[in-house]
């Protein structure tokens, strides 16, 4: 914090526009950090558009990183050279698909309701009337 400036020699009127300057300075200070408050809370705890698709992308890969590099110790070990990383390879598919359905899942849990009125795409009433 500035430390106060020492008013004395000063005649009253500047002493006056000072003080009253200070308590307009701290007043705009509160206002904002009530703004400041109230934006952090209402921010959304949402994740960006970005940050979905990097997790859902990181989330599949390394299930098949993970697959792959156990199959091929296993080829190490046991001498069984393509198979084990084959074999691997389609489980850790098969476990990134897996993550991905419920990483997705739980998001769509989180994620708001849409607005009430929002266009939810055709109803099962249009569809009926279309045919």
């Amino acid at each position: 914090m500035a430390k106060p400036q020492d008013t004395e020699g000063q005649p009253d009127s500047a002493k006056g526009v000072t003080r009253d300057l200070a308590s307009r300075i701290a007043s705009a200070k509160r206002e904002r950090e009530i703004e400041d408050n109230r934006a952090s809370r209402d921010a959304s705890p949402e994740m960006t558009g970005l940050a979905r698709g990097l997790r859902i992308g990181t989330e599949f890969i390394a299930a098949i990183l993970v697959g792959s590099v156990l199959g091929y110790l296993i080829d190490l070990g046991l001498g069984t050279s393509p198979w084990g990383l084959l074999i691997m390879f389609l489980v850790g598919f098969a476990a990134g698909i897996l993550n991905v359905t419920r990483v997705v899942a739980q998001m769509n849990a989180a994620s708001p309701p849409p607005p009430p009125g929002s266009d939810m795409g055709p109803d099962v009433e249009d569809e009926e009337e279309d045919k």
